[in-house]
This record gives structure tokens, C-alpha cells and sequence, in this order.
């Protein structure tokens, strides 16, 4: 398993998380101190603000899980990838693809979300 496949699988694993001392070891592998996640409705910077979000996410959602629908498109320093959201019933309640930079000591540094299929051709 490659560096940047064994980052992504934490950072994934860290959303899927409840336990507070587990995700935080998944972002200490995954996410830089200093890293910036937004999506539409927040911002997080630096490791401990995503901590907290995540939090947040998982007590609005108890027991949803978040699984990738692609793979993982990288050039330079940027990945892109697709996700979503799956409840323990099944429903997805969003969906949404990420845009991200990989920082040098191969951490993620940024996390750009979008929910929702892409917007049709005006």
C-alpha cells in the first residue's frame, strides 16, 4: 500500500470514527497540523478544529458511515475523489466530491468539498 493510499484511508477511517481518542490518532496520520477542510456549510483549520468537526458530524448522524464511489485521481500535489454519506438504514443523504492538496511529508494540507451531483451545462 502506497503512502498517499494509506493517508486516505485514514483520513476515510477518521470520519467514519465515534470514539474521540481513535480519530485523532487517524488525523495525527492523516491530517497536517495546520490543514484546511471546508465544505458548503464549514470550515476547519488545523487538526483539532477537524477533530471537533468531525465530532459534530457524527452526533447530527449517528452511525453513518462515509465510503468513497472512485478512485483517487492525483497529479503534482492535488487529489480528487468522490464520496458519501450512508446511514445505518442505507439512505445517502449527500453525496459529494473533494479536491485536495497532499503536503511534503505526505499528510493531507486541504480538503475542498462539494455535496451534490455536479451542476448541469448552462
Amino acid at each position: 500500500m502506497d503512502s498517499l493510499t494509506q493517508v486516505l484511508k485514514a483520513y476515510g477511517d477518521a470520519w467514519c470514527e465515534a470514539d474521540a481518542d481513535k480519530r485523532r490518532a487517524l488525523l495525527g496520520i492523516a491530517w497536517a497540523d495546520d490543514g484546511l477542510y471546508q465544505d458548503p456549510g464549514s470550515e476547519a483549520r488545523g487538526r483539532d478544529s477537524l477533530h471537533a468537526h468531525i465530532g459534530r458530524v457524527h452526533a447530527q448522524f449517528p452511525g453513518a458511515r462515509i465510503e468513497l464511489t472512485s478512485g483517487v485521481d492525483a497529479h503534482h500535489d492535488r487529489i480528487r475523489f468522490a464520496w458519501r454519506m450512508v446511514m445505518t438504514d442505507g439512505t445517502v443523504p449527500v453525496q459529494g466530491v473533494d479536491f485536495g492538496r497532499v503536503g511534503v511529508d505526505g499528510r493531507l494540507t486541504e480538503i475542498i468539498g462539494y455535496f451534490g451531483a455536479q451542476p448541469p451545462e448552462a
